[in-house]
C-alpha cells in the first residue's frame, strides 16, 4: 500500500532538511573557523622567536643610534649631555667625514662596476662556450668569497707588499722596475688597491648566481636567435640580459649594501685608514670616531648619515632598475 504525504507533511519535511543543512553548515564553518585560529596561533608561535630577535637585535640598537646620535658622550664616562643637531652641523665642516664619504662612493661606484660587468662577462663564458675545465674555473673563482674577509686582507697585504710582495717581485723579474709601486702608502693609488682586493673577493660569487639564472634559459631560444642571424654579443644584450634581469637587479642591490660593509673591513685590516686617510671610509670613520677618540654621540650620527645613504642608494638603484619581467 503506497502512503501519500500530505503538503503539510511535505513542507515539514522539507523544513526539517533544510534546518539540518543549516546546522550542518554552521557546525562546518566553526570547524573552519576554529582551525583557522588554531594555524594562525601556531605560525604566530613560530615566528614569535624570531620576532624577538629582530627586535633586540636589530630594532632596539638602530633605535639606539638614532637616539645617541643627538647627545655627546665619550662612551665611557656618565657625562651624557643632550646637544640635539650639533653633531650634524659637525660634520659639514669635517674634511676627514667629506674625505671618507668621498672614497666611501668611489669605491662603491667602480667595484660595482667592474664586479657586476666581468661576473656577467665570465657567467656568460661558462654558460655559452664549451671550455674545458669550466668547473675547475668556477671552483677557483668561487675560493675567495669562502675565505674569510680579514684572510683576503692579509693575502693582498702580502701581496702588495713593496720589498717582499708577489707583485713587486713580478715587476723586477720582467725588468719593469720602474712601475713598482708602494702599493698601500701611496695616496693616489692606495684606494684602488683595496678596490682590487674587493672585486676578487666578491666576483666569484655574483658569477655563480648569473650562471645559474643563463642556465635556466631554453636552449631553443638561443638556436633560434642564431637561425635569425643574431651573433653572441647581441644574443647577450638582447636575450639572455633581459631575461635575468630581475636576478641582476636583486644582486646589485644586495651587492651595494654589503660592499659598504666590505670596505670597513678591508680598509681596517690593509691600512688602517691611511696614509693620512686617503683610503678611510664612512664605516671606519666612525668607528674610529666612537671607539677611538672617545666620541661616541660624533660617531653615532656618522651612523646615521650611513644607514640614510645605504638606504637612498638602495631606492636609487632600486627604481633606475625596474622594468616589467620577461618570461620564456
Amino acid at each position: 500500500m503506497t502512503t501519500l504525504s500530505t503538503p503539510r507533511q511535505d513542507s515539514t519535511n522539507r523544513t526539517r532538511k533544510s534546518a539540518l543543512r543549516d546546522g550542518s553548515s554552521r557546525s562546518g564553518g566553526t570547524r573552519a573557523t576554529v582551525r583557522r585560529r588554531a594555524d594562525g596561533r601556531f605560525v604566530l608561535a613560530c615566528l614569535l622567536p624570531a620576532l624577538v630577535l629582530f627586535i633586540v637585535f636589530m630594532i632596539v640598537p638602530t633605535v639606539n643610534v638614532f637616539r645617541m646620535s643627538l647627545y655627546t658622550w665619550s662612551g665611557f664616562s656618565p657625562d651624557l649631555r643632550f646637544v640635539g643637531l650639533d653633531n650634524f652641523s659637525r660634520l659639514l665642516d669635517d674634511e676627514q667625514f667629506v674625505r671618507a664619504f668621498q672614497n666611501t662612493v668611489a669605491l662603491l661606484i667602480v667595484v660595482t662596476v667592474v664586479t657586476m660587468g666581468m661576473a656577467l662577462f665570465l657567467a656568460a663564458i661558462m654558460t655559452r662556450q664549451r671550455l674545458r675545465g669550466r668547473n675547475l674555473y668556477r671552483f677557483v673563482l668561487y675560493i675567495p668569497n669562502v675565505l674569510s674577509v680579514v684572510v683576503i686582507a692579509a693575502i693582498f697585504s702580502a701581496v702588495y707588499d713593496q720589498e717582499n710582495g708577489l707583485l713587486n717581485g713580478t715587476l723586477r723579474l720582467l725588468s719593469l722596475d720602474g712601475l713598482q709601486q708602494v702599493w698601500l702608502g701611496d695616496q693616489k693609488i692606495v684606494l684602488y688597491s683595496v678596490a682590487i682586493a674587493m672585486v676578487w673577493q666578491s666576483l666569484g660569487y655574483y658569477m655563480v648566481l648569473y650562471m645559474a639564472g643563463m642556465a635556466s634559459i631554453p636552449e631553443e631560444l638561443y638556436e633560434a636567435s642564431a637561425l635569425d642571424g643574431a651573433s653572441a654579443t647581441r644574443q647577450f644584450f638582447s636575450l639572455t640580459l633581459p631575461l635575468i634581469w630581475q636576478s641582476l637587479r636583486t644582486t646589485l642591490t644586495f651587492f651595494v649594501m654589503s660592499a659598504v660593509n666590505l670596505s670597513f673591513v678591508l680598509v681596517r685590516a690593509m691600512t688602517g685608514g691611511g696614509p693620512d686617510g686617503s683610503s678611510e671610509v664612512l664605516l671606519s670613520y666612525m668607528y674610529k670616531q666612537a671607539y677611538t677618540n672617545s666620541s661616541y654621540g660624533y660617531g653615532m650620527a656618522i651612523g646615521v648619515v650611513i644607514f640614510a645613504f645605504s638606504f637612498l642608494v638602495s631606492l636609487l638603484v632600486s627604481r633606475a632598475t625596474r622594468r616589467e619581467p620577461l618570461q620564456f
